[in-house]
C-alpha cells in the first residue's frame, strides 16, 4: 500500500515506477536553477506515463495525489504544452500526461496600484509569481453554468485556472471601459484592459 504523501511503485506497474524515478533524476540535471528552456528542447517521445493533474491542481501518480511539493513544483518547470496536449520534458525525452483542466491553479493575489494604474499579481499552486499584464493576460470563458472562468497566462501556451475567490475579488474591482465601441466590464492590470463581459450585462 502506497504510504500518504509520497509517490510509491503500485502492485503490476515497476515499469512505470523505474521511469518516474528516471523522469525526476533527468528533470534535476535539467534544473539547476530556474526555468530550463524547455521550448529549446525537442527529444524523441518515450511515450505516456500516468500521470494527471486534476482541475483542482493536484497532481496525481497511478491514481494516487503526489504529496511531495518540491516533486510536484519540479515538474511544473519542465511541463510543455504542444497542441492540446502535455508533456514532461527533459533534454533526453518527451512523456506524455494527463491534465484534466488548466496545469496550474492561482491562488492568491497582490494588488499595487489603482483603476488603469493597477497592477496585479498571481502566486499559483507551485508557488510561481505572475505579474498580469499584455504578456501575461486574464482570460475569462464561459462555463456550462453560463458563469464565467477566469485564467491567467502564465508562460508559454500553459495558464493557471483562478480560483473562485479570487475571480469574486476581480469582479470587485472590475470597473467599465469602452473597447472598440463597446461597454465592456473588466479589470485593468500592467496597463493592460481584460473584458469580462459586456458592461449590459452587469445592469441587467
Amino acid at each position: 500500500m502506497a504510504k500518504q504523501g509520497h509517490v510509491m511503485e503500485s502492485e503490476g506497474q515497476p515499469d512505470a515506477a523505474v521511469r518516474l524515478d528516471a523522469l525526476t533524476h533527468a528533470a534535476r540535471a535539467a534544473t539547476p536553477a530556474g526555468l530550463p528552456p524547455v521550448h529549446l528542447w525537442n527529444p524523441p517521445f518515450c511515450g505516456d506515463l500516468d500521470i494527471r493533474i486534476a482541475s483542482n491542481g493536484t497532481w496525481h501518480y497511478l491514481g494516487t495525489p503526489i504529496g511531495r511539493p518540491a516533486l510536484v513544483r519540479l515538474f511544473s518547470t519542465i511541463l510543455k504544452r504542444e497542441a492540446d496536449r502535455y508533456f514532461l520534458v527533459t533534454p533526453v525525452e518527451k512523456v506524455g500526461i494527463g491534465v484534466d483542466d488548466a496545469p496550474f491553479l492561482a491562488v492568491a493575489m497582490k494588488m499595487e496600484g489603482t483603476g488603469a494604474a493597477r497592477t496585479l499579481s498571481f502566486r499559483t499552486n507551485v508557488d510561481d509569481w505572475v505579474r498580469c499584464d499584455a504578456d501575461r493576460p486574464l482570460r475569462f470563458d464561459l462555463a456550462a453554468d453560463g458563469g464565467l472562468m477566469p485564467y491567467l497566462h502564465v508562460r508559454a501556451d500553459l495558464w493557471a485556472k483562478v480560483t473562485r475567490a479570487l475571480y469574486y475579488d476581480l469582479v470587485e474591482l472590475g470597473e467599465e471601459h469602452i473597447v472598440d465601441g463597446r461597454a465592456m466590464f473588466g479589470i485593468w492590470s500592467g496597463g493592460a484592459f481584460f473584458a469580462m463581459t459586456d458592461a449590459a450585462q452587469i445592469h441587467e
